[in-house]
């Protein structure tokens, strides 16, 4: 079995790149990590990564954005068609072309050209987002995947997609009264956690609990499930097939 090569996205502490480093160092997870970048300096998990020896850098997303907020006419790189970008994207609906959606979509590929020339540097097979919290683009995704039939970006999230997608899966499932809560790994596309799901898990939530219980089991399932599923992908497990005009996840026996 081949060695699979992950690259890995964070913006916080990255417990779950922690327990994705914990699986490759074990033996569960054929492959290792060999970059870890991130949109906040102050990462906790750069800290993690570099003290296991795994390159980082760090792509500044806030200045970015803010110069584009300062120059609303800021220039794309070359070749970068942003009225494709615009086509494709399923994050804004109603007049997806409006002037607030372009300048975003306009930030958001600038920092994704940085992400990408800083990736440059790395053979990777697989990226994940071990709590990353920005929104890809088009643009981005396309880079990644190629023209490969299987997705090669990775996404974790804090609830039992389809419901609750967004940035507080947990909070919304607490919020909402659930009795059940849970996590989710899919592959990304074009929306907000819209993406193939490859994998789920489920808790039961007391009334006594808190949200801080909520986010405790929540995180315990996660350490679990992310290094499965990209086990499942470093074994050439998974597959995508259309089922009533959406793609979704077959796993092959072993």
């Amino acid at each position: 079995m081949a060695s699979i090569r992950i690259g890995a996205l964070i913006s916080g502490g990255g417990s779950n790149l922690k327990a994705v480093m914990d699986a490759c160092a074990s033996g569960a997870i054929p492959g290792r990590v060999v970059f870890v970048g991130s949109d906040n300096p102050g990462a906790g998990g750069l800290l993690r990564a570099q003290a296991a020896g795994i390159p980082t850098f760090v792509t500044p997303y806030g200045q970015i954005i803010r110069e584009v907020r300062e120059n609303a006419a800021a220039p794309l790189p070359p070749g970068i068609d942003l009225d494709a970008v615009l086509a494709k994207q399923a994050l804004f609906h109603g007049k997806p072309d409006s002037d607030r959606v372009r300048r975003f979509l306009t930030a958001r590929i600038l920092a994704e050209s940085d992400l990408l020339a800083q990736m440059a540097a790395y053979e990777f097979d697989l990226l994940i987002l071990a709590g990353f919290m920005r929104t890809l683009t088009p643009f981005f995704i396309d880079q990644i995947n190629g023209s490969r039939s299987l997705p090669r970006i990775m996404n974790i999230h804090p609830a039992l997609l389809p419901s609750f997608p967004g940035v507080d899966g947990y909070g919304d499932t607490f919020r909402h009264g659930c009795k059940v809560g849970g996590c989710t790994v899919h592959f990304i596309d074009y929306g907000e956690d819209t993406g193939p799901i490859i994998g789920q898990r489920a808790f039961a939530i007391a009334p006594s609990d808190t949200l801080d219980d909520v986010k405790k089991k929540g995180l315990e399932k996660e350490w679990q499930l992310y290094p499965e599923c990209i086990r499942l992908y470093a074994e050439d497990r998974l597959s995508l097939r259309v089922s009533g005009g959406k793609a979704v996840v077959h796993i092959k026996t072993p």
